[in-house]
Parts: structure tokens; sequence; C-alpha cells
């Protein structure tokens, strides 16, 4: 009787499907309402002026404007300061403005 050995099972092939998380819109970067700013796990970076954060820690915006990153020392519950990321969007008008000083 020909007899054949039993195939064994591999160790590969368990790789999980990648979230496509990250920043989406990045810094005086146009964006419209309710559009995803970033997607992440945690609140790496936090929801600052006309920001939101969904269920799963997205931050979208709630109006037309700008994207802007800044970082600001607030108390964390442990009572101790940390540096911590925030991310805002500034109306159109106003940021021509916030331009114009800069340049100036």
């Amino acid at each position: 009787m020909a007899h054949r050995k039993a195939g064994g099972s591999t160790q590969l092939g368990r790789d999980s499907i990648s979230k496509r998380l990250g920043v989406k819109i990045f810094g005086d970067q146009k964006v419209k309402t309710g559009q995803i700013i970033i997607r992440q796990r945690g609140t790496k970076y936090c929801p600052g002026k006309n920001v939101k954060r969904g269920e799963d820690d997205t931050l979208f915006s709630l109006i037309d404007g700008f994207v802007k990153f800044s970082t600001k020392k607030v108390r964390a519950f442990t009572g101790k300061l940390m540096q911590r990321r925030f991310v805002s969007v500034v109306e159109k008008v106003l940021a021509k403005k916030v331009a114009r000083k800069t340049k100036a």
C-alpha cells in the first residue's frame, strides 16, 4: 500500500490587517467639516478648538478651515504637569490674519 507522509501545518500566515492609523491632514492644510484629521488608538493627540474626538479616538473637524498643531502643559490626573499635543481647526479668515502677522 502506498503511503504519503501527512502535510505539516505552517507557522506563517497569521499577520493582522494594518489599521491605517496616523495623521491624515497635516498643519496648515485645508480641512472640511467632518473630515478626519487623525486616526489613533488612545489620545496621543488631544482635540483642541473646533475639533472633536470620535468613539475610537479619531479626531475630526467641526468647521471648514486650516489645521493647527500646538503643544501645551496640562496637569494630569496624578497632579504632574505633562506636555500634551493639541489639534485645532482655525477659520479661513483667522488663518490669513495669523499668517500675515508671522510674516511681518
